[in-house]
């Protein structure tokens, strides 16, 4: 156990890694959160590192991107993978939570924590409350939707520009309201003979073209006087696809390719269902984030096929997220420049997504980790999904946003009978994730 004690200012998945990571190490953690006081406009329950946007942390394929993330995350003991494993539902080669129970056993584990301290309250001036809570570092993991007092505190000192983006979240409906005349259990990248997870419903032409055509028209919330929408293009809304022209969604999030109909035939489009918890007694629509009225949500989902009649759970809406320029304001260990005690974790450095949020979690706590005791920090190799990520934020010259993916990861110089062994872009990315896990098991020896 050391004398150093660290402040973690929020619950979220990022400070969650962070304060697990660091007090399953012997350091003190003050765990600050004020989600148990007030709820922010995307929030919906008090349990700590709630999912927000959908139940999915991505593919445990280990040639995907998210594959490659997840096995650094668990050789650095991720607690979010952990919980993610125990309380998960069937999504194919996915990993999907039930979010109540998710959430509800990180709350749990972090309580329990001997070494963690949970403070219900709100962070304005992160520097003060450091000395006010009688801690030596500070990480704040806020996420995108920061508190008015933290973020204007985070513009006055440390000079962040205003920058930000909207992401959007998708609605849930009712499964004892569905018609299953009208819908088919298939996954994309299962084979035929294997138990699917996906609940499907087809549209035809005609079916699919009436739908954009309404999605298209159809009332949106507007954005505030002080507003302006700047979506993260892989979770634009599904009313946005339809506004740049008819076939966009029928090439993203309603994509037909390997989903087909019972008789072998293929449909022209399909709004996929994935199961919302273990009971299977709801179904988030998978891609279908929207601006929409609440009014007009109901009446354009249920032109969908089998969902004439659903009752919605939730409905879809679209939230302010904040993230700071990171290149400018932070080193490569996500330590502010200005204030040496200070770091950042999670969404707010740049990165989109549940396990890149919760990697940076893990980053950053390691990197102080080693502060903390008195050795050089590493530097991770770009080839690492993790590296790849800290060397985006730290690189790209207009901040954006960005998940995992390959095109972070170098380029991968393929021979000419690698070129010849199958689809060129599959045995690209199945080289570039063999590399990548060779170049983490020789680096981790360091960790």
């Amino acid at each position: 156990m050391t004398t150093t004690r660290v402040l973690v200012i929020g619950a979220g998945l990022a400070g969650s890694e962070a304060a697990w990571f660091l007090a399953s190490r012997g350091v003190s953690v003050a765990l600050v959160e004020v989600k148990t006081l007030k709820l922010n406009p995307a929030q919906k329950i008090k349990n700590f590192a709630e999912l927000v946007c959908t139940n999915s942390l991505k593919s445990l394929d280990p040639d995907s991107a998210h594959g490659l993330l997840k096995t650094e995350m668990r050789a650095l003991g991720s607690l979010v993978l952990a919980v993610a494993d125990v309380t998960s539902v069937p999504a194919g080669d996915a990993l999907a939570v039930d979010r109540e129970l998710f959430s509800a056993e990180i709350t749990k584990r972090l309580h329990a924590h001997p070494n963690i301290k949970v403070v219900a309250g709100e962070a304005g001036d992160p520097m003060a409350l450091m000395r006010e809570l009688e801690c030596q570092h500070v990480i704040v993991a806020t996420g995108p939707l920061t508190t008015t007092p933290l973020e204007e505190w985070m513009v006055a000192n440390l000079g962040a520009e205003d920058i930000y983006f909207y992401d959007a979240i998708a609605p849930v409906v009712d499964a004892d309201t569905l018609d299953y005349s009208k819908l088919y259990y298939k996954d994309r990248h299962r084979k035929p003979d294997e138990r699917a997870d996906y609940l499907n419903a087809p549209m035809n032409k005609e079916q699919y073209d009436l739908f954009v055509g309404e999605l298209a028209k159809a009332e949106k919330v507007p954005p505030k006087d002080f507003e302006d929408w700047k979506f993260f293009e892989s979770c634009l809304p599904i009313d946005l696809m339809a506004e740049r022209g008819p076939e966009t969604a029928r090439f993203s999030c309603m994509k037909p390719i390997g989903l087909e109909l019972p008789d072998g035939s293929e449909p022209w489009a399909v709004v996929q269902l994935r199961k919302e918890n273990l009971a299977g007694a709801a179904f988030n629509l998978v891609g279908f984030q929207t601006r929409l009225t609440y009014k007009e949500q109901v009446r354009v989902f249920r032109m969908i096929p089998g969902l004439e009649e659903a009752s919605f759970i939730h409905l879809g809406s679209c939230h302010r997220n904040s993230f700071l320029n990171s290149r400018r304001l932070l080193n490569a260990s996500m330590t502010s420049n200005k204030f040496p005690e200070l770091s950042f974790a999670g969404q707010i450095t740049g990165v989109e997504g549940y396990t890149e949020s919760a990697s940076m979690g893990l980053y950053v706590a390691s990197q102080l980790l080693f502060r903390i005791q008195g050795k050089p920090e590493l530097s991770w190799p770009v080839e690492t999904g993790i590296g790849a990520l800290v060397n985006y934020v730290m690189t790209i010259e207009k901040p954006t946003p960005s998940n995992i993916n390959f095109g972070l990861l170098p380029a991968i110089e393929m021979t000419k009978e690698q070129r010849k062994s199958g689809p060129r872009k599959k045995v690209r990315k199945s080289l570039a994730a063999a590399r990548a896990r060779e170049v983490f098991e020789t680096f981790r020896v360091q960790l």
